[in-house]
């Protein structure tokens, strides 16, 4: 079934429901950015399969909204359907709302599956639908009924995450989230986002790829709480331990009804802007709904001592895999035929070498040439390219290991000498790299402070990158991680523009995009560390966790300053060092020389 039999068929089912509009958003029950493939509603819709993007549908118009992360592989997608792309953030392009607003009929009814978008999300809607008197209708979940092959929602095996990894046992976080329960009065709290129940009871899964966590919802109350999870997903002897600890088990769907049982005049505490309507919605009309900032964002953010060594450890181990792939690659790139998806698959193996590799952290990006110009590019089958001895490959991959997640980017020159051009702008995006991670800065500072410092080379050339610079990473849990991150853009909005606290991760990627060229990115994970305290208060800096050499061949050292290049020869030495004894004598000659003083 093509995508305009699609949008027929929904057509045809609004009409049933008397539907003016329907919103079809990337999401889940959850909130979650990455979702598993029952969720993959707004894909099966449109055909669009980048990771953020929302689709609203009328009986005349398609529109899918993305950011610049996806400009290209969208209109690649969407070529020959009826939808119209809209590019979040352009010059004169409208945004869902305002779209909403403008197209929804005097008395209208907007349709959308409630559980797929938060209660602040419903509230909001509802609130600007009133000035034209149309209604948000919240039980509507139309996908499933014309989406008839549709993927079951499974619930795999899950386990639970030993002290000695997560530094902290959950009996304490559970006490210190108690603490903040009592500080605002009696009551019970519901947790929905997965990874902050993850990260609570130190708990993670297999329900989504490259995230570690388990379909849940958590109530706490004062002296138990109740893991809503799917049938026999713990061991017996974890789910022992479990209840030991305090926690129930109850099964996923049951949540609906335990919620409509808080007695009348309950105190809940939730974070709306996380929880899904349809649950916060089926609360009885007596319940004392408390909106609140969940502080699992915060806690989870700051790494603790023990967490921070294991990242240590897993960035060393994740150092050599890529190290050892970058010199087999330039050692073969023009002895064996070498495709993207290929390429990807080597770095794997080599990941796979490394004690307590657990997986990726998410879907390899390998983009060579033009393929590198697009942000979030993954290859398929059909757009596998062949890597030539020329030109970059573009390489954005991570992994999961017991001691903590990776997340590097590394731009290859793949033989052959750099182009002025290709050395002009890959030294540029490396002094922002470098300028970021060198950064002093009073504590109180946001990412919004520091972005300039990864921009600067590139805006000075009249050029930029359209997506964050930035953002925060779990530990053994998810790659994009809330609430830290660089951007020059001020998000609005309650717990945006986090300030950096010591123990925060946090990515540094620059990158510069020429379509039908190539791209260029380069990305090392950061830790946030305390300077010194003076007369004028606390300083604040970054030390590199990512241990991986920089492409010598592709950079124009005459480019960078005297404090740049000492930056940098600091970072190759740190590099070498940590790495050398890990190597055969082959790798760690070449490894001498990509780190040599320049």
């Amino acid at each position: 079934m093509g995508i305009q039999e699609r949008l027929t068929q929904l057509r045809r089912k609004m009409e049933e429901h008397n539907l003016d509009m329907y919103f079809i958003p990337t999401n889940d029950f959850h909130g979650s950015e990455y979702i598993s493939g029952y969720f993959k509603c707004r894909e099966f819709i449109s055909g669009f399969n980048g990771s953020a993007g929302n689709a609203v549908i009328t009986q005349e118009e398609a529109g899918l909204w993305t950011d610049g992360r996806y400009f290209l592989q969208a209109e690649t997608q969407l070529a020959g359907t009826s939808f119209t792309l809209y590019k979040t953030g352009q010059e004169g392009v409208p945004g869902v709302n305002q779209y909403v607003l403008s197209k929804i009929p005097e008395g209208g009814r907007l349709g959308v599956d409630g559980r797929m978008v938060s209660e602040a999300w419903a509230e909001g809607m509802r609130k600007m639908l009133a000035g034209k008197k149309a209604k948000l209708e919240i039980k509507k979940d139309l996908i499933s009924e014309i989406w008839l092959d549709r993927p079951e929602l499974v619930h795999e095996k899950a386990w639970l995450l030993e002290d000695k990894y997560a530094g902290e046992s959950r009996s304490d976080k559970l006490k210190k989230l108690r603490m903040f329960m009592a500080k605002r009065g009696k009551g019970q709290m519901l947790l929905t986002s997965l990874d902050d129940i993850a990260w609570l009871l130190n708990i993670r899964g297999n329900d989504i790829p490259y995230n570690p966590v388990a379909f849940s919802y958590l109530v706490v109350k004062e002296d138990e709480c109740f893991l809503f999870a799917g049938k026999g997903i713990f061991a017996a002897e974890d789910r022992g331990i479990l209840e030991q600890d305090g926690v129930v088990l109850r099964d996923y769907n049951d949540i609906y009804e335990y919620v409509k049982s808080f007695p009348a005049g309950e105190r809940v505490f939730v974070d709306k802007r996380t929880a899904n309507a349809a649950i916060v919605e089926s609360f009885s009309k007596e319940t004392k709904v408390k909106d609140v900032i969940c502080p699992v964002v915060e806690w989870k953010a700051v790494k603790n001592p023990v967490e921070i060594e294991n990242e240590k450890k897993a960035h060393i181990r994740d150092g050599v895999a890529v190290t050892r792939f970058i010199y087999w690659l330039k050692q073969n790139i023009d002895k064996m035929p070498l495709t993207e998806i290929e390429a990807a698959k080597k770095l794997e193996d080599f990941r796979k070498q490394g004690k307590h590799y657990l997986g990726p952290s998410f879907e390899p990006i390998a983009g060579y040439a033009e393929h590198g110009a697009i942000v979030h590019y993954s290859a398929t089958p059909e757009t596998d390219a062949r890597l030539m001895p020329e030109n970059f490959l573009l390489l954005d991959t991570g992994g999961q290991y017991l001691e903590g997640t990776t997340d590097i980017t590394r731009t290859v020159l793949l033989g052959g000498k750099a182009t002025a051009d290709q050395k002009k702008y890959y030294t540029a995006v490396l002094r922002g790299n470098l300028n970021l991670l060198a950064a002093k800065f009073m504590h109180g500072c946001s990412g919004v402070a520091l972005d300039y410092a990864a921009r600067q080379p590139l805006w000075e050339m009249g050029c930029d990158f359209n997506h964050g610079t930035g953002h925060g990473v779990g530990y053994l849990l998810n790659v994009h991680e809330a609430p830290n991150g660089f951007s020059y853009k001020i998000q609005k909005g309650p717990g945006k523009n986090a300030v950096l606290e010591e123990g925060m991760i946090t990515s540094d990627e620059p990158g510069i995009y020429l379509a039908g060229k190539y791209g260029i990115r380069l990305e090392n994970l950061i830790l946030c560390v305390k300077r010194e305290k003076n007369e004028f208060g606390q300083f604040m800096g970054f030390e590199p966790l990512t241990l991986v050499p920089f492409d010598r061949d592709a950079i124009d050292a005459e480019q960078m300053s005297g404090k740049e290049l000492a930056f940098l020869n600091q970072y190759h030495q740190k590099v070498y060092d940590t790495l050398e004894e890990y190597l055969t004598s082959d790798e760690s000659e070449w490894l001498a020389d990509m780190c040599a003083p320049l």
